[in-house]
């Protein structure tokens, strides 16, 4: 396989399993039951800050700066000291190329931690030319001071500056803490945003903050969230929502930061990981492109595209970005894609034979080896299915084909898209949607007009659905030789269409050719063996056949599908009946239907259980609640086995019925046959109850 074309972010928004389904029919046509008539039819900003100390003068001014490039993450710590605008590391050129992003989510982990910055033990001072300085700093350890004026702990959030993409610092502005005693209660002490100046707060009094502090001109409430004017700490977010695997709440951070800064390709990276946590792979993949885009020597972008590519099924686009120039490739997905690709060349060989089982055997070794989201695999395996005559799995794996956007690959030399419009157009041809394969096959040839074999397809579309029409009219018109004939040259155009076979089977019928149509019933249940009217057609041909066996179990199968048809109902007795006599039992006073009899007098039970067919008497109480409660059901079962005798015995109204029985529970149930019992059953459910029934009905 090979892919082509644009990439995939440019591609159309309308994914694949949507518009398939418009094609795809889930109704079923021709499953009707005349029987004589053919088809028609989704952060921890710090620990605790240190104890602040105050001075004699009140509160020490104090001033918080950080120097981040654009390719690293923040610290998460504020460093602070009595004089203003000191950086604590340098600013350091971003290097476009740098192929160490930093917050980056790897395949296991999310990495945060830039490796620039520079982590200060708790109570160290830090010198400089301007003097010796008390650092402040949200980290794990803690600064000790007086127990004096003590002020309750809080959060010093980092700036909420925009970073913007090539610049290598931001500026720095101070927020100045007036001086006086405050009490500031469970707050967060936060900087404001990129549009913030020095805020001055004089203190005239004590000033009581029970739930905020006014920073940068604004109140800001406690959230227990950062800034969300700050790429770095939504970044920061994301990474340990992702970690906790929420990766709905990491997507959504992701996106904010993406949107405050687009030019960013770590935060690209990571929002495709979340999408990936979330099975959105069309969407990682556009992510991970643009991360490439804008930063085209991003490694580990490149890997994780060839990794989502190869999911789908796409070697050699895969291999591009698995086996980029000058690196290494990942041992494990590189063996993963060597091993889809051999699975996959088989399966192409297999195809082109029409070997259909080595091709299903194939198919599915290559989504089990890794391309499981492949839309195009599992088209294949569609149509392996439909070609070895299972019609219903190849219809189940199409519905359930993986969501994804168009491409412009090629899979067996046939455009990606095209290829599944004609498997599609195949299973819909098969269950006799023929508008909605011609639909189908139409679509695949706009998308790959010079394929010979959409081509060769389209016409037998056509052809098989001319021939299905012209026996249609023929058969309404009685002239069922000349319909055979119709639907005999659409078979030989199609040959797994269970509609044209079953049709075919009606014109047999009718022409009195029974073995003939039973034959091709089979055909049509080979295909899809679920299809009522053929084993409707085959019942009632073996039933011309006095094949009583053969027609008794087709009758069966349709009472489970049809247990309120009363033609079937009465057809299965007869067809019972007539069994009985074939195997010599006697077989008298049977009678299709009626009611459950009641049975007060011992002589009059003992001539109802005497009968050669089975009687099935049920021994109940009118004030028992259990016989209230499936009295019912022995309705049901006396419609739906016309063969057998139902029976009642109120044991309060017939006590001598019960003692003669030893029924001394109720309610009870025994079959008789030929006036010996032959079954007990007491308490029993619905289910073992119809079960017992169905075995001597026979």
């Amino acid at each position: 396989m090979s892919h082509q074309g644009k990439p995939m972010s440019e591609l159309g928004l309308q994914t694949l399993s949507d518009r398939l389904r418009n094609t795809l029919s889930y109704g079923e046509e021709g499953n009707g039951v005349n029987v004589n008539k053919p088809d028609f039819r989704e952060l921890d900003l710090g620990s605790p800050v240190s104890p602040l100390r105050t001075r004699a003068g009140g509160l020490t001014t104090t001033t918080a700066t950080t120097a981040t490039s654009s390719s690293s993450s923040s610290s998460g710590s504020v460093s602070g000291r009595s004089t203003a605008g000191v950086h604590l590391n340098p600013p350091r050129k971003s290097d476009s190329n740098n192929t160490s992003h930093s917050g980056e989510l790897s395949s296991c982990s999310v990495e945060s931690s830039p490796s620039a910055t520079r982590n200060f033990k708790a109570g160290h001072n830090r010198t400089d030319s301007g003097g010796s300085h008390q650092l402040i700093y949200a980290g794990s350890g803690s600064v000790n001071s007086p127990g004096a004026n003590v002020l309750p702990t809080g959060n010093i959030c980092p700036s909420g500056r925009i970073l913007k993409t090539g610049m290598s610092s931001r500026s720095t502005k101070t927020d100045v803490l007036g001086s006086g005693t405050g009490n500031y209660g469970h707050g967060s002490i936060m900087r404001g945003g990129p549009t913030s100046k020095p805020c001055v707060m004089t203190d005239n009094g004590p000033i009581n903050y029970s739930r905020g502090l006014m920073v940068g001109g604004e109140s800001v409430k406690r959230t227990g969230t950062c800034s969300n004017n700050d790429p770095e700490e939504l970044k920061r977010m994301g990474n340990e929502n992702y970690r906790r695997g929420n990766f709905a709440e990491a997507l959504s951070f992701y996106s904010k930061a993406i949107a405050i800064s687009p030019g960013n390709a770590p935060y690209h990276f990571n929002r495709a990981s979340a999408l990936m946590g979330l099975r959105q792979l069309a969407e990682a993949v556009r992510e991970c492109e643009e991360a490439i885009r804008l930063d085209p020597g991003y490694i580990r972008a490149h890997h994780r595209l060839g990794s989502f590519l190869l999911s789908l099924g796409q070697v050699e686009n895969a291999r591009k970005h698995l086996c980029y120039p000058g690196y290494q490739p990942d041992a494990v997905e590189l063996q993963k894609l060597q091993t889809v690709e051999k699975h996959l060349n088989k399966c192409t060989d297999a195809r082109r034979v029409g070997d259909w089982i080595n091709t299903l055997r194939e198919v599915d070794a290559a989504i089990a080896s890794g391309a499981d989201a492949s839309p195009q695999l599992c088209a294949c395996r569609a149509e392996a299915l439909l070609k070895l005559q299972r019609l219903d799995d190849a219809f189940l794996a199409m519905s359930n084909i993986p969501k994804f956007e168009p491409s412009t690959g090629k899979i067996f030399g046939m455009h990606f898209e095209a290829y599944i419009f004609s498997v599609s157009a195949q299973i819909e041809l098969a269950r006799g949607r023929f508008e909605n394969a011609l639909t189908a096959i139409e679509k695949a040839g706009k998308l790959d007009p010079r394929n010979v074999e959409i081509l060769v397809m389209l016409n037998n579309v056509r052809l098989v659905g001319r021939a299905r029409a012209r026996g249609n009219d023929l058969f309404k018109s009685e002239r069922f030789t000349e319909a055979c004939s119709a639907y005999g040259e659409g078979l030989r155009l199609d040959p797994f269409n269970s509609i044209l076979y079953c049709n075919r089977a009606a014109c047999w019928f009718k022409l009195g050719q029974w073995q003939l149509s039973v034959d091709d019933c089979n055909q049509a249940l080979c295909i899809q063996p679920n299809y009522i009217k053929a084993l409707l057609r085959r019942a009632a041909s073996n039933f011309k056949l006095e094949r009583w066996d053969e027609a008794v179990r087709d009758y069966e199968r349709l009472r489970k599908e049809l247990p309120s048809d009363n033609e079937v109902a009465e057809s299965l007795f007869h067809a019972q009946v007539a069994l009985k006599k074939s195997r010599g039992e006697e077989v008298y006073n049977l009678k299709f239907g009626g009611e459950v009899e009641s049975v007060s007098g011992l002589e009059q039970f003992q001539a109802a259980i005497a009968s050669p067919s089975a009687s099935v008497v049920h021994f109940k109480a009118a004030s028992n609640l259990q016989c209230k409660q499936i009295s019912p059901f022995l309705d049901t079962l006396c419609t739906r086995y016309p063969s057998i005798n139902f029976l009642k015995v109120d044991v309060e109204e017939s006590p001598g019925i019960a003692r003669v029985e030893h029924v001394n529970i109720v309610p009870t149930f025994k079959i008789y046959r030929k006036g010996s019992r032959v079954k007990e059953m007491v308490c029993p459910s619905p289910e073992v109850l119809e079960s017992s029934v169905r075995h001597y009905s026979i």
